[in-house]
């Protein structure tokens, strides 16, 4: 799996958004989800990154940290995290390279929803893009892929 920098940030405890670079290779040896959205503060997409923040605790029993990407810049991240209380670290992917290394690029809405399970290892263990990106992968779902990476 190519490695990979983008700019993001993360609402922290105490309410401040903390930004950085995020680099995939920083994960090496630990489990990653990344769930690639469309557009910040959109219905799904809202809904989505709401259950997998809430979902936090599942992620972190299972070792895994969940990373939300989309083509929006970092201030408007910060908006829509502080907006819903969102604890995950949300990416820009402002130019689409990293959609289109995944080959989720798409023309019109910017990248296909999609979520890729990322092994300790580095490789990928389990994707689904969604054809029409009107529904999303539940915490369950990942949450039994993720174990799965520890049988």
């Amino acid at each position: 799996m190519q490695n990979f920098s983008l700019p993001g940030g993360v609402l922290g405890g105490d309410d401040t958004f903390v930004r950085r670079e995020y680099r995939l290779d920083e994960r090496r040896g630990h489990p990653l989800v990344l769930a690639f959205y469309p557009g910040d503060d959109t219905s799904v997409c809202t809904k989505q990154l709401c259950s997998y923040s809430g979902g936090l605790e599942t992620f972190n029993g299972l070792g895994a940290e969940v990373w939300g990407i989309s083509p929006q810049d970092v201030d408007s991240h910060e908006a829509f995290a502080r907006k819903h209380g969102l604890r995950i670290p949300l990416l820009a992917d402002t130019g689409r390279a990293v959609a289109r290394a995944f080959g989720i690029a798409a023309p019109g809405i910017g990248l296909r929803r999609s979520v890729f399970l990322i092994a300790p290892d580095g490789t990928l263990h389990w994707r689904h893009v969604a054809l029409f990106g009107a529904t999303f992968q539940p915490v369950e779902t990942l949450a039994r892929e993720l174990a799965a990476l520890r049988a």
